[in-house]
């Protein structure tokens, strides 16, 4: 049995004896190309955010707005529809999109190309939630055409963060 101190000079020699044979030339010594380390950066992370465009500070905007909207849709009389549709219910679904939508502008600076996906939203949310919300609280459904456009760039704005 080899104990802990043998164990240790047997490897010293051995080292010793594969330095020695490398130095004169009979083994070569094969080291690996080193990956140059990588380059780290601390920052504060609102600090990384206020470089990555002003897609956060949107976001805080139309969060502060998704929470007044939906304040005032909670203590308001909607207007009698001429048709069977509840605009409490058109409410809600703006709110809710608007909520959503505000959440993922907040991680738009992650992505590739933040501005393509950041100009998607913003004009999602107003073309979706902005008639929605017109029409919830008037009744007039003059821009009621325009929301199908919005909530295509909602789509487009989640593709344009996978891309």
């Amino acid at each position: 049995m080899v104990n802990l101190a043998d164990a240790l000079m047997i490897n010293t020699v051995t080292d010793g004896a594969m330095n020695f044979l490398r130095h004169i030339g009979i083994f070569k010594t094969q080291t690996a190309p080193q990956a140059p380390a990588p380059i780290i950066i601390k920052m504060p992370l609102w600090q990384l955010a206020q470089e990555a465009g002003p897609f956060v500070r949107l976001a805080g905007l139309s969060g502060a707005a998704a929470v007044v909207l939906g304040a005032m849709g909670a203590h308001r009389n909607f207007p009698e529809p001429e048709t069977k549709e509840d605009l409490k219910k058109i409410f809600e679904t703006a709110n809710r999109f608007h909520f959503l939508h505000t959440l993922a502008l907040v991680t738009v600076p992650l992505c590739r190309r933040p501005y393509v996906a950041g100009a998607f939203f913003v004009a999602g949310m107003t073309l979706f939630c902005g008639t929605c919300y017109y029409h919830a609280f008037t009744g007039d459904r003059c821009f009621r055409r325009l929301t199908p456009i919005g909530g295509s760039c909602l789509i487009l704005g989640w593709v344009a963060m996978v891309l």
